[in-house]
C-alpha cells in the first residue's frame, strides 16, 4: 500500500525547506498567492517564485497552470513547481493539480506543501497515481520512484482523510499491473495466485478449478478455456464489512488472459494488446484490494473468470452448441466473441450462490464501443436507473468517461438462433448492444444489473492526466465511489 508521510508547517518543519535536495511542490490559488512555506521558499530565493507567478498571474493564471524553477538559488532542491488550484476547486482539479506535480517529480523525492488547501487528500491522491510506472521486465534496473512527504497545517487530519485515498490508489496501481503484464507471466494461474495472496489484506478468497466448474455446468465458460494448456479457473473473493445477513453487491470480471480469437483468428496486427483482454477482471481485483484496505462497511463479492482463448486440436468451434450453467444453449459462431461466454456462467453463479442486491460485470468486450464512443468513455448497458444513475455520478465525480447505452427487444431479436437458444453474436450492427443483450439474458428477475463494456478505456496508447500509457486502471475509483455512496453504512 502506498504510504504517506505528513509533517505540520512548524517552524522546525518549514527549514527543512532549505534542505531538501528532491522536488519541492507547491499549492497557490489563480491570484499567485503564497502560503507560509511559499513564503519560506520566495524568501530563499531571493525573491524569484514571487517574480515569476507575479509574471504569470499577469498573463492569466489558471486552474491547472504549473511552472517550475530549476535549481533555485539558496535552495538545495532540483526544482520548485508551483500549480494553480483555485478557491473553489473540485476534487477533480485537486487531483489534476496533485497529478502535475508527481509527474514533474520523476524519481526525485518531493516534499508537498499543501497548508489548509481544500481538498487536499485529493491533491495527494493525484500525486501518488500519476506516479504510477510499470518496469518489471526491463533488464536495467529502474530507479526507484522517491518518496512523498506532505506538509500541512493539520498533518493528523491530513493523514487520516489521505488513508482511503491511497487505499483506492493502491487499488488502481493493482489493476494496472495486472493489465499491464504480459500474458506468458499473467498466466491463469499466476492471476489466481495473485487474488488469493489478497486473503492476508481479510478477503475470503476460493479458488475454483475445472472440476468444480464442470459440476456447476459452466461449459460456456470451459468451452473458451478448452484450446488452452491453462487451466480455466473462477476465482470468488468476498469482502463482508457491512452487516450479517445483508445481501452484497456482487462485481463480475472477463479474465481473459489472452485472446487470439481461438479458431475464428484475430488478424496478426494488433494481437499483442490482446494481454489487456483481462481488464474486467483487473478492475475488479483492484476494487476489492481497495476496499479491503480501506475497511469498507458494505459487503461486497467479486467474482472473475480466468481462460485463456487459444486454437488447437481441442479449441471450440464455430458452429458448435454448448450449455451454460443456466441451463441455455448457445450455437458459437464466433470463436472471438468468446468474453460474453465467459461472463454468463460467472454472473449465473453469482446470482445462484450470493443472491447479490445489484450485480455489475465488466469486460473489455467487444471493438464496437471503441467505434462508437472512442477512448473518452466506457460503455453502461443497465436494466435498473437508480443502480445505473448511481454509477454515472459516481463515475462522474471520479471523472471516469462513461456513458449509458440503449437496450431493446428489437436488439435481442438479432440473437435468434434456428438450432439453439440463442446465438453468441448478432451480427455486424450494433455489435456491443447485442453483447450487453446476450449478457442480460443470464440477469435474474430482480436483480439490478449494470454491464460494463471497457474496452476503448482499459488501456491507452498515450497517456492521461493521472496515467502514462498503459493500463489506466478505469472503473476502480468509480466503483468504489459507489459502493461508498450507495452500499456502506454507518
Amino acid at each position: 500500500m502506498t504510504t504517506l508521510t505528513a509533517v505540520s508547517y512548524s517552524e522546525t518543519d518549514i527549514e527543512r525547506l532549505t534542505d531538501h535536495a528532491g522536488r519541492v511542490g507547491l499549492i497557490v490559488d489563480d491570484g499567485g498567492k503564497l502560503d507560509v512555506a511559499g513564503r519560506r521558499v520566495n524568501r530563499l530565493c531571493k525573491g524569484a517564485l514571487k517574480r515569476a507567478l507575479d509574471a504569470r498571474v499577469e498573463a492569466g493564471l489558471k486552474e491547472g497552470d504549473s511552472l517550475t524553477l530549476a535549481y533555485p538559488a539558496g535552495m538545495a532542491a532540483e526544482a520548485i513547481d508551483v500549480v494553480c488550484l483555485t478557491r473553489g476547486a473540485s476534487e477533480i482539479a485537486a487531483r489534476h493539480a496533485g497529478a502535475v506535480l508527481g509527474q514533474k517529480r520523476g524519481t526525485a523525492d518531493l516534499l508537498l506543501a499543501v497548508g489548509s488547501a481544500r481538498r487536499a487528500g485529493f491533491v495527494v491522491q493525484g500525486a501518488v497515481l500519476r506516479d504510477y510506472g510499470f518496469n518489471d521486465h526491463k533488464t536495467s534496473p529502474a530507479k526507484e520512484p522517491g518518496a512523498i512527504e506532505v506538509m500541512a497545517n493539520d498533518a493528523p487530519k491530513l493523514e487520516t482523510e489521505t488513508a482511503p485515498l491511497l487505499a483506492v490508489a493502491d487499488g488502481t496501481f493493482m489493476t494496472r499491473d495486472l493489465v499491464n503484464e504480459p500474458a506468458n507471466i499473467l498466466t491463469t494461474t499466476e492471476f489466481a495466485d495473485r487474488l488469493a495472496e489478497m486473503s492476508a489484506l481479510g478477503l475470503k478468497v476460493e479458488v475454483l478449478e475445472e472440476a468444480e466448474l464442470e459440476q456447476l455446468g459452466m461449459r460456456t465458460l470451459l468451452a473458451v478455456g478448452q484450446g488452452s494448456a491453462s487451466p480455466s479457473k473462477v476465482v470468488v473473493m468476498q469482502w463482508n464489512g457491512g452487516a450479517d445477513g445483508d445481501a452484497p453487491l456482487a462485481l463480475v470480471g472477463k479474465g481473459v488472459v489472452f485472446d487470439t480469437g481461438g479458431i475464428s483468428l484475430k488478424p496478426a496486427g494488433g494481437m499483442e494488446d490482446m494481454t489487456m483482454d483481462m481488464g474486467g477482471a483487473g478492475t475488479v481485483a483492484g476494487v476489492m484490494r481497495a476496499l479491503a484496505l480501506r475497511k469498507a462497511k458494505a459487503n461486497v463479492v467479486g467474482l472473475v473468470g480466468l481462460v485463456e482463448n487459444m486454437p488447437s486440436g481441442t479449441a471450440i468451434r464455430p458452429g458448435d452448441v454448448v450449455k451454460s450453467m443456466k441451463g441455455d444453449t448457445v450455437e458459437i459462431l464466433n470463436t472471438d466473441a468468446e468474453g460474453r461466454l465467459v461472463l454468463c456462467d460467472v454472473m449465473w453463479y453469482a446470482q445462484e450462490r450470493f443472491e447479490p442486491a445489484g450485480m455489475i460485470d465488466l469486460a473489455t468486450l467487444t471493438g464496437a464501443i471503441i467505434i462508437g464512443l472512442g477512448h473518452e468513455n466506457a460503455g453502461v448497458f443497465s436494466n435498473d436507473d437508480v443502480l445505473c444513475n448511481a454509477f454515472l455520478k459516481a463515475a462522474g465525480a471520479e471523472a471516469e468517461g462513461a456513458w449509458r447505452m440503449p437496450l431493446g427487444q428489437a436488439y435481442d431479436d438479432m440473437l435468434k438462433s434456428p438450432i439453439a437458444d440463442m446465438k453468441n453474436i448478432g451480427g455486424r450492427p450494433a455489435g456491443s448492444i447485442t453483447a450487453a443483450q446476450y449478457l442480460q439474458r443470464f440477469v435474474k428477475d430482480g436483480v439490478p444489473w449494470i454491464h460494463l463494456d471497457i474496452a476503448g478505456v482499459a488501456s491507452l496508447k498515450s497517456a492521461t492526466k493521472l496515467a502514462p500509457k498503459g493500463a489506466t486502471g478505469w472503473g476502480v475509483r468509480a466503483l468504489d465511489r459507489l459502493v461508498s455512496d450507495m452500499f456502506e453504512k454507518g
